[in-house]
């Protein structure tokens, strides 16, 4: 089992979560965060500190494209350990349906 990123965190990207990672397995990109899946030591003290209830554990119905996604991008942004400020619009942005589709930036050339 691995938890992964799921599409809440788009457009919100709070990083409670990086502080209390014991392997440092979160990645950033400009509006989200991603879980390395072969990283994730399945501890689970992360899950609970995602105030957006973005991070699921991979067992979940229907985690197989998140647990892609977070692979993907973890192997090309760069690591974050330290808590920073969310998004400035998380709070209107949380819960939000589609935010895959609407918010989502890919890096230049890897478009899906």
């Amino acid at each position: 089992m691995t938890y992964v990123v799921t599409d809440n965190c788009i457009a919100c990207k709070y990083t409670d979560c990086v502080e209390v990672c014991p392997v440092d397995c979160f990645y950033e990109g400009e509006n989200t965060l991603v879980i390395h899946p072969d990283e994730c030591i399945d501890c689970g003290v992360c899950e609970p500190e995602c105030p957006a209830d973005a991070i699921r554990p991979d067992t979940e119905p229907d985690m197989e494209k998140w647990v892609e996604f977070n692979r993907k991008y973890a192997e090309q942004w760069p690591v974050i350990v330290t808590k920073k400020d969310p998004l400035p619009e998380a709070t209107e942005r949380d819960g939000e349906e589609d935010k895959l589709k609407k918010y989502f930036i890919d890096a230049p050339g890897e478009g899906d």
